[in-house]
């Protein structure tokens, strides 16, 4: 088997999990080599039996390129996650698909490219504070900032220069981001397997999380509810989902964000998962 593990030229942030994924895979007896999604020298995908979506990390600079790329490789080979998954992912309003679905998410309003709504009455309509305002089509915490009741004006400004050019996303900036924190949740394979606890993170900060821990019997639940609400599509092919959650008002947990596409997996804070992920993949 020869297995392609997607990354770009220049990774925004080094990715802890590549090398241990990389050895594991060949220790497994599978020809894993990187393939660069934006390097116009990388190999042809169509020599690869799968490629693994992990390390493309740059992709929300260019997301139609991106979006390209990747419906390029599934028409030659088999892309996971899938092309369907990576279409639906790529924009953060599928919040608000899954909130029509009935599951519980941080409150969120899209805000269309171009337009410039008045961020005082937003947020004071709903009753929000603090809020936080970030492109609709992200990564890495890019261009995500905080913004307090007192500083409605210099968050109007940043609101705007976003809409410009592409659409954002105005989110409260719910208290339990910062106690206990915000939990990413890692599914590989049909199994819920850990978790990590992250500290808040804003554009131009590290990401700094916890060891692993146990997911709680509510959060279990809860991914499983998410996994369910996707399009039929989507879940057909799924190998990993990255589920981060945060406790709402009441304490029951919300999702902030379901990363399909090149999510951690925090895999060497839990060994038992990187198994599972090479496991799927040989299998595969």
């Amino acid at each position: 088997m020869r297995l392609a593990v997607a990354t770009c030229r220049v990774k925004p942030e080094a990715d802890p999990d590549e090398e241990p994924l990389l050895q594991a895979l060949r220790a497994a007896g599978v020809n894993a080599e990187l393939l660069a999604w934006d390097d116009p020298e990388a190999p042809d995908a169509a020599g690869f039996d799968l490629v693994l979506l992990r390390s493309t990390w740059n992709y929300f600079l260019e997301p139609e390129q991106f979006a390209a790329w990747a419906a390029g490789v599934a028409a030659v080979t088999r892309l996971r996650n899938s092309l369907a998954a990576v279409r639906w992912n790529l924009h953060k309003g599928y919040l608000l698909e899954l909130e029509q679905s009935g599951v519980p998410i941080v409150p969120t309003v899209v805000i269309p490219r171009g337009a410039a709504p008045e961020l005082g009455e937003l947020c004071g309509a709903r009753g929000w504070e603090d809020c936080v305002v970030k492109p609709a089509v992200s990564a890495a915490s890019f261009r995500t900032r905080r913004f307090a009741r007192a500083e409605r004006s210099a968050g109007q400004a940043f609101l705007k220069s976003l809409c410009a050019h592409r659409d954002a996303l105005v989110q409260p900036a719910v208290a339990g981001f910062d106690d206990p924190g915000e939990r990413a949740h890692v599914w590989i394979a049909g199994e819920h397997l850990h978790c990590v606890r992250k500290q808040p993170r804003y554009a131009g900060q590290e990401e700094r999380v916890s060891g692993a821990l146990a997911p709680e019997p509510a959060e279990r639940a809860l991914l499983h509810r998410v996994l369910a609400a996707l399009p039929p599509a989507v879940r057909a092919d799924l190998l990993y989902a990255r589920l981060d959650l945060v406790p709402g008002p009441g304490g029951a947990p919300l999702v902030s964000e379901l990363e399909l596409i090149e999510p951690s997996l925090f895999l060497i804070q839990h060994p038992p998962a990187l198994a599972r992920l090479v496991a799927a993949l040989r299998g595969a």
